[in-house]
């Protein structure tokens, strides 16, 4: 089963789509608002796919059951981590991918993009995907299960375009973090665009100033 999610378009007839994941106890509809920020009235017709993570107990929280792309054990979020969790989100997200080739929109006009978990959770999925797509966002967040990357990355996103950023105050996802995310996907031969900003975790007007650009480029806008 797809996963439920809030689906805005630009346009009819959208050509490309962004499926974008949210953070740990968000739901779909955190990210809607920024879409007149973001995007271009010149700019071919988009759906934005923004959908709802299961109901899972999170043991950071005490075990309370919120909305979160895979479990969390500690502060120290990149270890001791929910690989089956993680995974799992991978999968329902080829699931959301495949829709959108059924619906007329190929992998190649899909981009990806999250915050926090959900930018983890894009990264993880988008290097593994068996089809090349348009792009991977991943917004104050991490690559999970980094150490099998190497090993289980698709050939067809070899040349993947990501675009990275993250707040320097970050307490919740450190940027260290990001930046040794960051330079393992270089290290990869990643073309990772990469951006910080004096900022806790949050999103900052500059940073979807930036993004627009970035999303401009990979629309052919």
């Amino acid at each position: 089963m797809v996963l439920p999610a809030v689906e805005l378009e630009t346009k009819p007839k959208p050509r490309h789509s962004v499926i974008w994941l949210h953070g740990l106890g968000a739901d779909g509809h955190d990210f809607a608002p920024i879409i007149p920020e973001l995007v271009a009235k010149d700019w071919p017709a988009i759906r934005f796919v923004f959908p709802h993570a299961p109901v899972r107990p999170v043991t950071i929280n005490n075990g309370m059951k919120m909305r979160a792309w895979y479990d969390i054990a500690g502060t120290d979020i990149a270890s001791r981590q929910d690989e089956t969790g993680v995974r799992e989100s991978v999968a329902q997200l080829d699931a959301l991918i495949a829709r959108e080739a059924d619906r007329g929109v190929p992998a190649e006009r899909v981009i990806l993009a999250g915050f926090s978990q959900g930018g983890a959770v894009v990264l993880a999925g988008g290097v593994r995907h068996a089809k090349r797509l348009g792009g991977v966002v991943a917004l104050s967040t991490y690559l999970p299960i980094a150490e099998k990357t190497a090993a289980e990355r698709s050939v067809a996103n070899a040349e993947l375009p990501i675009f990275m950023a993250h707040g320097s105050h970050d307490q919740v996802v450190p940027q260290n973090l990001g930046t040794r995310s960051r330079d393992v996907l270089r290290g990869l031969g990643y073309s990772v665009d990469w951006h910080s900003y004096p900022m806790a975790h949050q999103v900052n007007a500059e940073e979807i100033a930036d993004l627009r650009q970035w999303l401009a480029l990979r629309l052919g806008a």
